[in-house]
């Protein structure tokens, strides 16, 4: 009995800490909150923003509840195993493997600790240096993150897309929805580096070529980071399409700037200007988050904006095709030679060594 005790101690004392690193009591507040906000008289008023709130709150449930009962699993078992009858000592080993295992399955969210994890995604791809092959190169990599999230199964929204001059994508926005997504792509924020065979000159010529991945966390509840309207500068124009024809016949495309950083957020398509809108400020308050992270700052004020120079010169990852295919991460070292396979979506190798050697830190 003794040496089960002992083990059901060291279980009580792991939970604990797992549910310290998981920050669990203020996830369940906001859970707390989310409930009683939706049993308020006019909570369905506005439809749009009921349905986010009830998202938002059944994704905490899931995430939070299973720890919640493991954690009153564990007590319970203590206290029986304190009552030292042997007659019992069967009961609780069998129930002690079995909370065992249930443990080790939610181990697996300590490595999506980080405050906005279990958020969905806005992930942005932009064509930088290199032309022609840069927006194919965005193009490219559009295609690389939706055969991921397709083989895992995620929910995938186009907000933005800019064609390419003569070939690919100038620009592209998505929204991706699943669990713990935020968590598992972040670590693809940054510079993404091509270098192949052009094949879009004559002479074949070797060319490097460079794509910008953002990805935020989606906060669309505007309680979650409160920007002062003063600090905004909304212009409203007419939405255009590829090649300049008319979209639509009213001033529906919107853009929203924040003035003290300088980010600004267009969003132009068939949906109606207040729709374009909370679209638009939805993105931009992802977008200070991050920057906030980035800047490891508490405060909007102290904000300063995205160093886009530095940005270009960081590349995180590089796809080399030509003369040899390898990928190769700069920040964690893991690299293939299986470059195809990487590019039709097999970034999970990637993925998991980067939550493995940064579990710990903080965003």
């Amino acid at each position: 009995m003794q040496e089960l005790q002992k083990n059901i101690s060291e279980l009580a004392a792991a939970i604990g800490r797992a549910l310290g690193v998981l920050k669990i009591e203020p996830l369940e507040r906001e859970l707390d909150e989310l409930r009683a906000q939706s049993t308020e008289a006019d909570f369905w008023a506005d439809s749009s923003s009921a349905q986010d709130v009830m998202k938002r709150q059944a994704k905490l449930a899931a995430r939070v509840e299973p720890w919640l009962e493991v954690q009153k699993s564990v007590e319970e078992l203590t206290e029986l195993a304190a009552m030292n009858d042997d007659s019992l000592q069967k009961d609780l080993e069998q129930q002690y493997a079995e909370l065992a295992g249930c443990f080790d399955q939610l181990k697996e969210q300590l490595k999506f600790s980080g405050q906005y994890d279990d958020y969905d995604v806005i992930l942005s791809i932009r064509a930088g240096a290199g032309g022609t092959d840069a927006q194919d190169w965005a193009q490219m990599l559009l295609r690389m993150y939706v055969r991921w999230a397709e083989k895992n199964k995620l929910d995938i929204e186009t907000i933005e897309q800019s064609a390419g001059d003569e070939a690919g994508l100038k620009s592209v926005t998505i929204e991706l929805s699943g669990e713990f997504i935020y968590g598992k792509l972040k670590g693809e924020h940054g510079v993404h580096r091509l270098v192949r065979l052009s094949p879009f000159n004559s002479d074949n010529l070797r060319q490097t070529s460079f794509a910008k991945v953002d990805v935020l966390p989606k906060i669309d509840r505007p309680d979650a980071l409160a920007i002062d309207e003063k600090d905004l500068k909304v212009d409203v124009y007419r939405a255009g399409g590829h090649g300049g024809q008319s979209v639509n016949t009213t001033d529906s495309a919107v853009r929203v700037t924040h003035l003290p950083t300088g980010i600004a957020v267009a969003i132009q398509n068939e949906r109606s200007q207040l729709q374009n809108k909370e679209t638009a400020l939805t993105i931009l308050r992802s977008r200070l988050i991050q920057l906030q992270m980035e800047q490891h700052s508490e405060s909007l004020k102290e904000l300063k904006g995205p160093n886009q120079s530095a940005e270009w010169g960081n590349q995180i990852r590089s796809y080399v095709l030509h003369p040899y295919t390898m990928v190769k991460d700069l920040r964690t070292r893991h690299e293939t030679s299986d470059a195809a396979s990487v590019l039709d979506g097999d970034l999970d190798p990637f993925i998991t060594t980067y939550l493995e050697q940064t579990l710990g830190k903080t965003d």
